[in-house]
């Protein structure tokens, strides 16, 4: 699989610009930005448990 360059980045973001709306795309990027931090403090928490454990 090939990198994304910026033509298809451009592509992308029009798609979901058609999509969702130019309104709620700081609310979609909120979301998306409290979904990753919590998956990495999940994660964080699990390696936390297995090292405390071994």
């Amino acid at each position: 699989m090939s990198r994304l360059g910026i033509p298809e980045l451009v592509i992308i973001l029009v798609i979901v610009i058609i999509i969702f709306g130019a309104n709620r795309l700081p609310e979609l990027g909120r979301g998306i930005g409290k979904g990753i931090r919590n998956f990495k403090d999940a994660s964080k928490e699990d390696s936390d448990d297995k090292s405390a454990g071994a």
